[in-house]
């Protein structure tokens, strides 16, 4: 039978090697506070990114993600995503075009366990982030996660479930994580006021090569749509509240682009909207090139990444003044350059008519992926995975038995 120091110096071996790793690094460091994010851009990292949002979706959750990890890579950090294509999944009940992973726990612990990663990211409050969660917790391996939905809010619009039973449930989920991850301040300050801890900023940049302005699509419309052209872009569900846009008295014409479980009732309630159904790449970018005014009506979202990609391709944004549009245009005092905000939606569209294109170019610019990625980057727990634990020698003596 071995003896117990045989078992346990395995232990202390990998105690040894992460100590001398962290001298490396505090190596010519001597009488100088330690930077937060030290290794972390000069060693690639594994990272785990775990979201029950994913393509074919069509959301800013997705497309912040997709950037996100190509950003990571050419960073040089190896990314390993999961998401519910790599299960066994059923449609959500009200929301079919969302799919749900089936009892996913022993094979995203598998999963995690192959990946090895230094860092593991949970973005979403799903089954497969409840699944990650749970691993989590019980090996004791820290994690982060993002907050990128009002889950409480939508919950409450589509069941009637109080808002405070959501929050209650999103308290609890996030509360193991060593940081969760907003998009703005004051959400950051909103979340703090529910009991959410301290979270920390995570904000959300454009890629301004693919959303850029088009001259050549400013004359005829491409779908050859009377001018001005009023766009909207992104998931079509009751709690983006683009009725309000629809129902706006405007000049011209109105486009909807995007899928979701209320396309079919608006399509018949407005049948003078151009609906286009989901676009992507450089279709979505033309879309947005080719408007005169990207419309914003939704008034529960936590940031509104299609604000910035509209700004990119040059087309000034309207909304209401709640938080998300009033984040976006007010990181610099150009905002209002960019984009018009007003309680009336159709003063703000009309305002917004009046603005200058390339402002709204140039206000967009604020907004690199680079450093959005870094930011990510720092506010990761970073730590290796544990391994497994050596069985004890009783239990060693008992198998050979």
């Amino acid at each position: 039978m071995p003896h117990e120091s045989q078992v346990l110096a395995p232990l202390a071996q990998r105690r040894t090697r992460r100590i001398a790793r962290l001298l490396d690094r505090l190596r010519g460091l001597r009488g100088r506070p330690l930077p937060k994010d030290v290794g972390r851009f000069s060693e690639p990292l594994r990272i785990v990114i775990v979201s029950d949002a994913a393509p074919p979706q069509v959301n800013g959750v997705v497309r912040t993600l997709q950037q996100l990890t190509a950003n990571l890579k050419a960073m040089g950090h190896e990314v390993t995503f999961i998401t519910p294509d790599l299960f066994t999944t059923v449609p959500m009940p009200t929301y079919p075009e969302i799919r749900l992973a089936l009892f996913p726990g022993r094979k995203i612990a598998r999963m995690i366990r192959d990946a090895n990663p230094n860092a593991i990211h949970i973005a979403t409050e799903g089954p497969l982030g409840l699944a990650a969660r749970r691993f989590c917790v019980r090996k004791g391996i820290p994690f982060s996660t993002s907050f990128h939905t009002r889950f409480a809010e939508y919950l409450n619009a589509r069941t009637g479930i109080p808002i405070s039973w959501g929050y209650a449930f999103l308290r609890r989920f996030h509360a193991k994580a060593t940081a969760l991850m907003v998009a703005t301040p004051s959400l950051q300050a909103e979340l703090k006021e529910r009991g959410f801890g301290e979270p920390v900023i995570w904000s959300r940049g454009v890629d301004t090569e693919l959303y850029r302005p088009r001259p050549d699509l400013l004359d005829a419309h491409p779908q050859a749509l009377p001018r001005p052209v009023f766009l909207n872009v992104g998931r079509v569900a009751v709690e983006k509240n683009i009725d309000a846009f629809l129902e706006l008295d405007l000049p011209g014409s109105k486009m909807i682009v995007g899928d979701g479980p209320r396309l079919d009732y608006l399509k018949k309630k407005f049948p003078d909207a151009y609906f286009a159904g989901p676009l992507f790449g450089e279709e979505l970018a033309a879309a947005y090139a080719a408007a005169d005014v990207f419309v914003f009506p939704s008034k529960t979202d936590t940031f509104g990444l299609v604000l910035i990609e509209a700004m990119a391709a040059g087309t000034p944004v309207a909304g209401y003044p709640v938080q998300g549009p009033g984040d976006v245009l007010a990181f610099t005092h150009d905002g209002i350059k960019a984009g018009a905000l007003d309680e009336d939606l159709k003063t703000a569209c009309l305002k917004a008519l009046e603005l200058n294109r390339d402002d709204a170019r140039a206000y967009a610019m604020n907004f690199a992926w680079d450093a959005c990625a870094r930011q990510f980057i720092t506010n990761l727990a970073l730590e290796e995975m544990p391994e497994e634990p050596a069985p004890a020698p009783r239990q060693m003596a008992e198998a050979a038995v």
